[in-house]
């Protein structure tokens, strides 16, 4: 899990996507620190300078109408964030606008949902707006549009939205910057023997139980949301690296031979354009639970899912809706496309494909969930 090899040069023009906390921009105040925000802005101009792209998903913006209306005594409500943020996002454009300016840059504000990212369409103008910003020499700064956001919409936090926001630019790195130098091998600020993990090549069970909860009272994020983001974007393609967003030079350093923080490998083989829209957009409808067989032919052989494998199913979904699919354990195994509604794979579930139109009265085809619309999960 943890190795001093550090990774080669690497001069070709990158598509960098940095992730800004509440707690960065802030420095744990209750207002953005602009001292702060101009010194990563100075950093972001030197790697366009060098020719790389760069895409800001900046927080903030509830933080940044606290201070404009003068830190309020508001209900702690879903309304009264709303409010905040809608104040706040308006100053906050404008803070980095400014800051932006002084290296003649310009920026382009994006606002996502996840309903923008659920719908295959939605995905793809929102994939070309961001292109487009970039091939412009506009840097991009997105957030969640928190204004009008539910939770039936919201990603939840910034450290997956960026994830995303990689997966619909086709970013090369995705740098997550915190209050912590990178993910340890236990909470530094509790064990003083906790060492940095330089470099990560497998995210399992014992790496989430090292990251643990939220780190500050200030964001919506801590390590754990940080690591689901590094397992979504690596899946992806993306190399990731969180590191501490005070670190002197943390961003010129991304593309060096010495990142700062903890630097995760990305798989191997990327994801081809639409099973990255299934790792990035629809939520999961249901489960669909398998056996050890269906497992190993699914990870193992590349097969797609039938449903002769199929042991159980939770949850209600349509024909078209993305499905987990679990182990007998609960563990997650792929996600993907099913090509039947949970009601009829209650009926066929265990049975052999050539039974299937008899028992339903129709058929989609014989493999539940397609190979081509399904993402691996388990490594």
């Amino acid at each position: 899990m943890m190795t001093t090899e550090q990774p080669e040069t690497e001069q070709q023009s990158k598509t960098v996507i940095i992730k800004l906390g509440t707690s960065v921009l802030t420095g744990g105040t209750l207002a953005l620190e602009r001292a702060q925000m101009v010194e990563l802005v100075r950093q972001c101009a030197e790697l366009r300078r060098q020719g790389h792209a760069v895409v800001l998903v900046s927080s903030g913006a509830i933080a940044a109408g606290r201070e404009h209306l003068g830190y309020p005594a508001l209900p702690n409500t879903i309304a009264s964030k709303q409010l905040l943020a809608a104040v706040g996002q308006s100053q906050l454009i404008q803070t980095w606008e400014s800051l932006f300016s002084i290296y003649d840059l310009k920026i382009g504000q994006m606002l996502l949902t996840r309903a923008d990212l659920e719908d295959r369409e939605r995905f793809l103008n929102a994939r070309d707006t961001v292109n487009a910003l970039i091939e412009n020499d506009i840097i991009p700064i997105v957030n969640e549009n928190d204004a009008v956001a539910t939770v039936e919409i919201k990603v939840g936090d910034n450290d997956n939205l960026s994830a995303l926001v990689g997966i619909l630019c086709g970013a090369d790195k995705l740098l997550l910057l915190t209050d912590q130098k990178g993910l340890f091998t236990a909470d530094p600020r509790k064990d003083p023997n906790a060492e940095l993990i330089r470099e990560v090549k497998k995210i399992d069970d014992t790496l989430r139980k090292i990251a643990g909860g939220s780190g500050t009272t200030l964001g919506t994020g801590g390590m754990a949301t940080k690591l689901q983001a590094a397992d979504i974007a690596r899946r992806a393609g993306m190399e990731v690296i969180i590191a501490s967003g005070r670190a002197p030079n943390v961003i010129s350093d991304s593309l060096s031979e010495h990142p700062q923080g903890t630097r995760f490998l990305p798989l191997e083989e990327a994801l081809e354009s639409r099973k990255r829209w299934i790792l990035a957009g629809p939520a999961a409808s249901g489960d669909i639970i398998v056996d050890d067989g269906a497992v190993k032919a699914v990870v193992s052989r590349g097969s797609s899912l039938l449903a002769k494998g199929i042991t159980g199913i939770r949850g209600a979904f349509a024909r078209g809706d993305v499905a987990r699919i679990l182990n007998q354990s609960g563990q997650i195994v792929a996600r993907g496309i099913s090509s039947y509604s949970s009601r009829d794979l209650e009926l066929i579930q265990g049975k052999h494909s050539k039974d299937i139109h008899d028992i339903l009265g129709h058929d989609y085809g014989s493999e539940v969930i397609h190979r081509d619309d399904m993402v691996i999960i388990q490594e």
